[in-house]
């Protein structure tokens, strides 16, 4: 759409809402606005008109303005004040008049029951200057919340996330449409559902497309979702309980998958358990850390690819015995390496010491192979603890793993 036909036909600008529904009931919980010029049989996204910085700022303010007007009519009539109104905000346009356009804005629609917190202020990472935090504060002292939005489709910002300290964060999904998607990528989304749980934000995931997807946001800690998978954006509102029924039914379908994978994953630490003190008690009596490596090795083929010993401080006591070209071989360059910097590895040397079992770690990529694998460690005594890097090959014949 030119431009300045937008701009000489207003009255056909007009606001189009897309649901986003919760995990906890299943049901709508707020609407994304998203601005929509309609033509004839035609309507147009104003997606591009906003984002064009060869169109003046203050008319992309004006027709920002009318569809947000035109949103709140409706979210008035609607009569629901538990509703949420997601409005997407140009950083650089806020920040023109210091932000107080858009918050009389809404002020003005206090008499026809809109709260500022009902309202979320989107605002893209890549958008956010840290002149911008000053007035995301005032903002916030007036009940608005404010959400990051496009948070996973470019550059993560995470000293800018810590600073606005946003109560939501909107995960796109975009870039995830299959199940072949790289570990690496996976685990940044993860690395992000514990970014929000640290800071005390929600998780929206948009841009759901495919059953994958929402089952991936499910299973990351999203409460809120978003997506043409769930309901397209549309220009009336629609019933809260729409998909009540149809998301109960796959998150169930979620809910046995994920205790079928627990139960392989426990089942799999007993099974080691059991294997390693029968090897234990087998072969480590009279031997150095040496010989005792090479001889867990032989028992080992097609299950294993690296093993060391430790102390309780991670100071490494034996070599590396490493399979390679289908032998197995020591590395002395590891001794007396320390690995007490690596996440979880005291805590995990105190779970082995109180339990006085082995356990089995997350899914990481090896820094040396690049593969995915598991990390299975144990007690040896009191000072001792062992450690087993298993296969990726071994792993995956183990269905529900990865």
């Amino acid at each position: 759409m030119d431009a300045l036909d937008i701009l000489t036909d207003l009255e056909h600008v007009v606001p189009f809402f897309q649901p986003i529904f919760n995990a906890e009931e299943h049901k709508v919980i707020g609407y994304e606005i998203l601005g929509r010029f309609i033509s004839g049989d035609d309507e147009f996204s104003l997606g591009s008109f906003f984002q064009d910085d060869t169109v003046p700022e203050e008319y992309r303010i004006e027709v920002e303005n009318v569809v947000f007007s035109k949103a709140m009519e409706t979210a008035s009539r609607s009569g629901d004040k538990d509703l949420l109104w997601f409005v997407n905000k140009d950083a650089g346009l806020l920040m023109m008049d210091d932000g107080e356009g858009f918050l009389q804005l809404l002020l003005s629609f206090h008499e026809q029951g809109i709260r500022p917190d009902q309202i979320v202020l989107e605002i893209s990472d890549r958008n956010v200057q840290s002149t911008i935090e000053h007035l995301i504060n005032y903002y916030k002292s007036f009940g608005i919340k404010i959400a990051m939005a496009q948070v996973g489709s470019e550059g993560s910002y995470f000293e800018r996330i810590a600073g606005i300290e946003p109560e939501i964060l909107k995960i796109d999904m975009s870039s995830l449409r299959s199940n072949n998607t790289g570990p690496a990528y996976l685990d940044v989304l993860h690395s992000l559902s514990i970014l929000a749980r640290k800071i005390g934000a929600t998780l929206l995931f948009e841009n759901i497309e495919t059953p994958y997807q929402l089952q991936f946001a499910w299973k990351n800690g999203g409460r809120f979702y978003q997506g043409f998978y769930l309901r397209k954006p549309q220009s009336s509102l629609v019933e809260k309980d729409v998909l009540k029924e149809k998301i109960k039914s796959e998150i169930h379908g979620f809910i046995l998958s994920e205790k079928k994978r627990l139960h392989s994953f426990f089942d799999l630490r007993i099974e080691l358990n059991t294997k390693f003190q029968e090897l234990i008690s087998r072969n480590k009596k009279g031997q150095n850390p040496n010989e005792f490596l090479m001889s867990l090795g032989t028992s080992l083929d097609g299950i294993a690819f690296r093993m060391y010993i430790c102390d309780e401080d991670g100071f490494q006591l034996s070599p590396n015995l490493y399979k390679t070209g289908g032998e197995w071989v020591l590395q002395p360059i590891y001794m007396n390496k320390n690995w007490s910097w690596r996440p979880y590895f005291l805590e995990n040397i105190i779970r082995m010491r109180t339990g006085k079992k082995g356990i089995l770690s997350d899914r990481y990529s090896d820094i040396e192979t690049g593969e995915v694998i598991r990390t299975f460690s144990l007690p040896l005594n009191g000072e001792e603890f062992l450690f087993v890097d298993l296969s990726a090959s071994f792993l995956n014949e183990r269905e529900g793993l990865f």
